[in-house]
């Protein structure tokens, strides 16, 4: 039987960690995408022409959004796990009666519902620069929850695996981040040579991004049956990680 008073316990400490950090984990990111959709949506966006039938501004909407999603579910849920190693109070939460599952829930749920506020405040912001038209309302939700708890769980893999603060930032910076850029935030695959039009279907941030712009507009790099396969692959890909990281107490025991 599931102890929910465990989860809850963790889940409302994670989520009073958000009320103290306000600045750096909900009014950052909102700014930092707002100087984009200006920048690109209004400054840019407006020079250039429209992409598949629609402004280049709203184009870049769902990729700005999903940019982060990926960034903020990793950062939030990397450095949950993380401190109580830091501070050697993790022990604690491992000689409790907590099962893993219940522990994955409470730490991984506050970051996914985190990155669900910080999205949905993105996506009301974004509707004051450029003309926004969600045409899947329902397929949206589904791409917003399901990124922000898959990559959740890739933060809290991460915040496992690292033994120091500059460690939470590596996986982010030099891989997450320049590969949501790459799977085509800003631009239609559809603009690049055949050849890296191939090479880009190996980055899993295009099926995301494709799958979300999808649920907006009706136009994506690829199908959308092939978007919700690869987003439900990369969320077990994660589940099946996390619990072999207990079963075997990586980082965990010692």
């Amino acid at each position: 039987m599931i102890n929910i008073h465990a989860i809850m316990a963790i889940y409302q400490f994670e989520m009073a960690r958000t009320k103290r950090t306000l600045m750096q984990s909900i009014i950052s990111p909102v700014i930092s995408t707002s100087l984009y959709f200006i920048v690109f949506g209004s400054a840019i966006g407006s020079r250039m022409p429209q992409i598949d039938g629609v402004t280049y501004g709203a184009f870049i909407v769902p990729g700005l959004i999903m940019l982060s999603l990926l960034t903020q579910s990793i950062s939030n849920a990397s450095f949950g796990i993380y401190f109580p190693k830091f501070t050697g109070t993790i022990y604690e939460l491992l000689s409790a009666p907590i099962s893993p599952l219940e522990i994955i829930l409470g730490y991984v749920g506050s970051a996914a519902s985190k990155s669900i506020i910080l999205g949905s405040i993105i996506l009301l912001t974004a509707s004051f620069f450029v003309p926004l038209h969600i045409h899947h309302p329902v397929w949206m939700l589904f791409f917003l929850v399901l990124t922000s708890i898959t990559f959740s769980l890739v933060g809290f893999i991460i915040g496992i695996w690292a033994d120091g603060f500059e460690k939470l930032q590596v996986v982010p910076l030099l891989i997450i981040t320049p590969l949501t850029f790459l799977g085509g935030s800003f631009y239609s695959l559809s603009v690049l040579p055949s050849f890296w039009q191939q090479v880009a279907l190996f980055n899993p941030v295009v099926y995301l991004i494709s799958g979300f712009r999808w649920s907006f507009y009706d136009v994506g790099d690829v199908s959308m049956t092939l978007s919700v396969g690869m987003a439900i692959f990369f969320l077990l890909c994660a589940l099946g990680t996390v619990f072999a990281i207990f079963k075997t107490g990586y980082h965990l025991r010692n």
